[in-house]
């Protein structure tokens, strides 16, 4: 996905289901859902092993979610994201975006065929920061 691909989502897309969002305040994932929800998305929690993150229910999957999903954020190992892609098609998600360490690209391929753009290896909230943070992070 180009650079002006991922200012198009993140300027119209304001809804992210986070697959791995932790509960604890000491992990990259609650820390950059954080931010980011300070920062005006509407954050959906995913990971069965919790109850609650952000002040959010959380869903034990995506095709759990109750509302729609445009951005689906990847907190999980690269091996579980061809599961999470098949998952996001299914909800019909706009944008698949693997948070930094996370790719694979025979899921990436199955997601661009099926019309989401895909991002990979990138932080949502660096990239937040650098194209509407006057001063970055």
């Amino acid at each position: 996905m180009s650079k002006d691909c991922i200012r198009h989502a993140l300027e119209n897309y304001r809804t992210i289901a986070v697959v791995g969002l932790s509960n604890r305040p000491s992990r990259p994932s609650h820390g950059v859902s954080a931010y980011m929800q300070q920062h005006g998305y509407r954050i959906i929690p995913v990971n069965p092993k919790i109850k609650e993150s952000l002040g959010e229910k959380v869903f034990p999957s995506l095709p759990d979610v109750s509302e729609p999903v445009e951005i689906v954020n990847i907190f999980r190992r690269s091996q579980f994201v061809p599961e999470i892609v098949e998952q996001a098609i299914q909800i019909k998600a706009k944008v698949i975006w693997m948070q930094e360490g996370v790719s694979h690209g025979e899921a990436a391929e199955r997601a661009r065929r099926a019309g989401i753009d895909v991002v990979q290896n990138r932080c949502i909230l660096k990239e937040y920061a650098k194209r509407f943070v006057a001063d970055g992070i």
